[in-house]
């Protein structure tokens, strides 16, 4: 028996809870994606902060779009009711909402936390990238629950 069969929650919302977590997972994949790419742009490459973070996050959305396609939602594919394309635009769409909250979260958060890392890490070099991908981390958390929420209630909701 599993761990979700095992919750007093309705067939229904356990089959949510097992999509929320498959999202998850692929999102822990795009965070890879995004921290890599953003800290090569910015510390090795010498983009800009809001450049780079941009960058890295547009690939992910990329990359969680095929997997959330092809896993997280694949049980809404065979009674999909608009073509992939329309969905693949409406999880661009999502994504672009997504990218202003991490941006405006990741301005924030690095704010706040900047004379924090300062302070408590000697080196200014490290308390910068600490800071610049704590901040990032912390706005994936956030874009999180809009990104599922917004992409399981239209993206891949199927009309009856």
């Amino acid at each position: 028996m599993s761990a979700l069969q095992s919750l007093p929650i309705s067939d229904v919302n356990r089959r949510e809870v097992k999509r929320f977590v498959k999202f998850a997972i692929v999102g822990v994949a795009g965070m890879a994606t995004h921290l890599t790419l953003a800290n090569i742009f910015n510390f090795g490459l010498h983009f800009p902060d809001a450049l780079a973070n941009a960058i890295g996050f547009i690939t992910a959305v990329f990359q969680n779009y095929l997997l959330n396609y092809s896993w997280t939602f694949r049980d809404k594919q065979s009674s999909r009711t608009k073509s992939r394309w329309v969905q693949a635009g409406q999880f661009g769409l999502v994504s672009l909402v997504g990218l202003a909250i991490n941006a405006l979260v990741r301005e924030i958060v690095s704010f706040i936390f900047h004379p924090i890392w300062l302070a408590v890490i000697p080196d200014p070099v490290i308390a910068e990238i600490v800071n610049y991908n704590f901040s990032i981390i912390a706005a994936i958390g956030v874009v999180l629950f809009w990104n599922f929420g917004a992409n399981r209630l239209w993206t891949f909701r199927n009309r009856a």
